[in-house]
């Protein structure tokens, strides 16, 4: 199935555009891409898609948005096992702690790359490929 779900929250627009970067290469590989807010998804959500991209930029002392994307996500950790998924997300400070601790929050999901894809701040033309190319590979997964 190349039907891709992408959830996603953007306070400032630089996750929302590393969605939407994601979006057009799950396209471009011929498959069918969903952007959803996290309000929208939930685990019954899982087995109308291939795979799953999430993205949630770093916040505060570098967490997950904790009003509503991380809600979301929590309520999910139990039914990753096996799960298709990416990560994504900007920051503009620290080193990227946020990705490393979530990449490990979801250690029993089947992760499409094991560092999350990350961009510091507005993703630059480089890190918009880079979003692309994981849509791509998503659709073919």
């Amino acid at each position: 199935m190349n039907k891709v779900a992408i959830v996603y929250w953007s306070g400032t627009g630089n996750t929302e555009k590393m969605a939407q970067c994601i979006a057009e290469g799950v396209k471009e590989a011929g498959g069918e891409a969903e952007l959803l807010g996290p309000g929208d998804f939930s685990t019954a959500r899982f087995k109308e898609y291939g795979a799953v991209a999430f993205g949630c930029p770093a916040m505060g002392s570098e967490v997950l948005e904790e009003s509503e994307f991380d809600p979301m996500f929590t309520a999910l950790e139990g039914d990753l096992t096996g799960k298709r998924i990416a990560l994504f997300g900007s920051y503009g400070w620290g080193d990227g702690q946020w990705m490393r601790d979530w990449c490990k929050r979801c250690d029993s999901a089947n992760l499409y790359e094991e560092e999350g894809l990350v961009a510091n701040e507005m993703p630059d033309d480089a890190s918009q490929e880079a979003c692309r190319e994981l849509g791509r590979g998503l659709a073919k997964w």
